[in-house]
């Protein structure tokens, strides 16, 4: 059996002409000469390195489709007849306080001071994307109205426009940062935060000194790589000035703008677009350590880790160097990544599933924890979207895993919102739509509680931002339901016990109870009783 599905996909605008198809290739199994096409083979064969990317950049976000021998899937959750966890102090559990709506969804992280959630997920880092700029309003309101941190991802500085660097190449001024920093401070109620974060153009670029120095940030986020892939983060670019522009700024960007017989193909139609690259990271432990007292000295409160699908090696330093360092939060990103701008067989073909990495964490954890260390709050990544993703993980990592990070799905939400707004101002409704009501009002089913919440000032909260508000009380309301069932009435409650494995494999490798021994010897007890 093939997991992948090799050289067609809808990402990168692909397709087999037959409907059968060699399973290790992908080819179609009568190749014909003449074919008009048109599978990655056929397309590449013209447009080349295109071809590796998903498409039309900045207008989508291409999810990895490679199905993998075990995911979260393979886990059901334990729901129980009695009892009732984490109800608060002096509330005697029974039918009537033991209710679904009283369940506590917030969570909190960091290690000396906390920052708290009123749902235990938060944004994929929204970095130099298109998506994410042209989208950033809905997704840093959202974020804010519905108490969860958000992630500003790296290169923001780096490819703002109007950027201005001093006399040593640093950040003076950058107002799409500001832009993105204002718009969320703007409505943060206290809960979550947001998280800037810095690869190594961003640490050249002074991008700590400048949100720290001009925005009186606390938190800052290193980024050692994602899910998506082991390279670091790309845009294209569609015009010649803006590519020799990045390139003066010290970015990688292929093919090279300032190549003449480049420049002569860019501008006859040979050559449609340039590529922007970052570098990559080479973590080594003592200047890992020295820049973490970098920072601190800085004036940052808070240091937080993302980190991708890497071998055991990396996991296991950035546990333990994290630990080391009191970091905040350390947020681990599976394969198979999403993303709007990364190379579609990497995003397939490289690092360890979501399911397997978290299954090492958790092992890794409790042997730190075995030498008496103590450990950074963790964070899963890669994969999720709803509710149910969300305790299995939490359960799965209990108690070090104190949240899910989303990326396309909390992106979704947003984008949705928006192009209702559009919608219903064109007069252009969609029958999927229209069918819920002509109007925001009538469409949105929490927009009558966010209007009495914010009166007049809804006004300048953006459809996009109630679409993800929107989809927030969804998660909070589905994991009470969840939580409800399992007992747990407070997330701190949750454990792994409340998790079964319904093949032996995936008890093999999480060390969750298979499902035909979790509790067993209870129940003999009881029937022996």
């Amino acid at each position: 059996m093939n997991l992948k599905k090799p050289n067609a996909s809808s990402a990168t605008g692909t397709y087999n002409r037959s409907r059968n198809v060699v399973p290790m290739s992908g080819l179609c199994v009568d190749c014909i000469d003449g074919c008009t096409g048109g599978c990655e083979a056929w397309l590449s064969s013209f447009r080349g390195r295109e071809v590796i990317y998903p498409g039309p950049f900045g207008k989508i976000t291409a999810g990895a489709d490679k199905d993998y021998p075990i995911d979260y899937s393979h886990l059901n959750i334990q729901g129980y007849a009695v009892g009732a966890q984490g109800l608060p102090e002096g509330v005697e559990p029974g039918p009537d306080t033991a209710i679904f709506p009283k369940v506590d969804t917030q969570t909190e992280y960091g290690w000396d001071k906390k920052v708290k959630m009123k749902v235990p997920i938060f944004t994929g880092a929204l970095g130099s994307t298109e998506i994410a700029r042209v989208n950033w309003e809905h997704f840093a309101i959202g974020a804010a109205i519905s108490g969860v941190t958000l992630v500003c991802g790296e290169n923001v500085c780096g490819i703002d426009p109007d950027l201005v660097r001093d006399s040593e190449g640093k950040v003076k001024s950058s107002p799409e940062m500001d832009r993105r920093i204002e718009i969320y401070k703007r409505f943060h109620e206290g809960y979550g935060e947001l998280l800037v974060q810095m690869n190594v153009e961003d640490t050249r670029l002074g991008v700590a000194e400048y949100v720290s120095s001009k925005h009186d940030f606390e938190t800052i986020e290193l980024k050692w790589g994602q899910g998506a892939k082991c390279i670091g983060g790309e845009i294209k670019v569609g015009s010649l000035d803006r590519a020799l522009e990045l390139k003066k700024r010290g970015y990688i960007v292929t093919p090279d703008p300032s190549n003449p017989d480049v420049q002569r193909a860019f501008k006859e139609g040979e050559i449609k677009e340039f590529e922007r690259h970052s570098r990559l990271g080479f973590v080594e432990k003592q200047s890992f350590m020295a820049e973490i007292d970098r920072l601190r000295d800085l004036g940052f409160k808070r240091i937080t880790l993302k980190t991708g699908a890497y071998s055991q090696a990396e996991l296991a330093m950035a546990l333990r160097y994290g630990a080391e360092a009191k970091l905040d939060l350390i947020t681990l990103d599976g394969a198979p990544g999403g993303t709007g701008m990364s190379p579609w067989p990497m995003m397939n073909e490289w690092g360890i599933p979501t399911f397997y990495l978290q299954s090492l964490a958790y092992a890794f954890i409790k042997r730190l924890k075995k030498k008496g260390m103590q450990t950074p709050d963790l964070a899963m990544a890669g994969g999720f979207s709803g509710e149910d993703g969300v305790f299995k993980a939490l359960a799965m990592g209990a108690p070090h895993f104190k949240a899910v990070c989303m990326g396309r799905a909390l992106m979704i939400p947003g984008m949705v919102g928006k192009n209702i707004g559009k919608w219903i101002k064109q007069d252009t409704l969609p029958k999927t739509v229209s069918k819920y009501g002509t109007n925001a009002g009538e469409i949105f089913v929490t927009y009558e509680e966010l209007r009495e919440k914010y009166g007049s000032e809804l006004k300048n909260i953006p459809l996009g931002a109630i679409g993800i508000y929107t989809f927030s009380q969804k998660i909070r309301v589905g994991l009470q339901q969840l939580m409800a069932g399992s007992r747990n009435f407070n997330l701190s409650t949750i454990s792994r016990n409340d998790l079964m494995a319904l093949t032996q494999e995936a008890s093999e490798v999480s060390k969750i109870p298979y499902v035909m021994d979790a509790y067993h010897n209870q129940a003999m007890e009881i029937l022996d009783g």
